[in-house]
């Protein structure tokens, strides 16, 4: 709890006052996430590969934007920052410790934006739904990355529907959050990987299957090259009798 309570400290006092109550979100992630390294190092290393198959085959390497690029755990940064003249790091919150070992690494190519990639106050006062037109505005665009954000936008859209009541968002809002995240990618003007989870089941210690959802809201999956499991809380974690695990896929 000690080193939570600090790492919330610190990257309160970095982050912008309209993110912050997002920070205790980061703080629990980055926890888990140490909490539970050896189950997810599988699906990290996975994501990186992804990536850098997809960087690989580009024949310029200008400027690379990671949206949701998180704890960094699973986005190659420092390939990227030695491949990529500008890697634009974007997200809601950017934990301390994750700043502290950027500029620990010198990475003086790697730049930090807090935005909220979901789009949902733009639907909620009926503006276009645009929520990646930002990227035509990256001068010398060549890569964009979407690191397992997608699901995040709908189950961050599913909270705030629960505060904001009945009758405040259209009924299709989480379907239509996502839609938007995959239409923006495939406009954008640059190469693009796409690394999302898209389902995931409960399974008792039997390994039986109690339960099944759609991370997607309905939306067809995008056709891919790579599919895994990630097991997000595994056995011990949420509890002695079920584990969470999740499909992923790579496009």
């Amino acid at each position: 709890m000690i080193l939570e309570a600090l790492q919330y400290a610190a990257t309160w006092r970095v982050t912008k006052p309209e993110h912050r109550p997002y920070i205790r979100y980061s703080v629990n992630l980055w926890s888990r996430a140490r909490r539970c390294a050896k189950d997810w190092a599988a699906h990290e290393a996975n994501t990186r590969r992804a990536i850098l198959e997809a960087a690989i085959k580009l024949e310029t390497r200008r400027t690379v934007v990671v949206l949701g690029s998180g704890l960094l755990r699973d986005v190659p940064i420092l390939e990227l920052a030695r491949a990529f003249d500008h890697v634009v790091l974007v997200d809601l919150v950017h934990v301390a410790s994750v700043r502290s070992w950027v500029a620990a690494k010198s990475l003086k190519n790697v730049t930090f934006i807090e935005r909220d990639l979901s789009g949902y106050d733009d639907l909620k006062v009926g503006r276009a739904l645009e929520p990646l037109d930002f990227l035509r505005r990256v001068p010398w665009l060549d890569f964009v990355v979407s690191a397992n954000l997608l699901s995040q936008i709908g189950m961050g859209a599913k909270k705030r529907l629960a505060k904001d009541g009945a009758g405040a968002m259209p009924e299709d809002t989480v379907a239509h959050l996502i839609r938007a995240h995959l239409d923006g990618l495939a406009q954008v003007p640059a190469k693009t990987c796409l690394v999302t989870d898209i389902a995931f089941e409960v399974v008792d210690r039997t390994g039986k299957t109690r339960e099944q959802t759609d991370l997607l809201a309905g939306i067809e999956p995008p056709a891919h090259q790579h599919r895994w499991t990630w097991p997000v809380a595994p056995l011990g974690e949420e509890s002695m009798d079920y584990q969470i695990i999740h499909t992923v896929i790579a496009v």
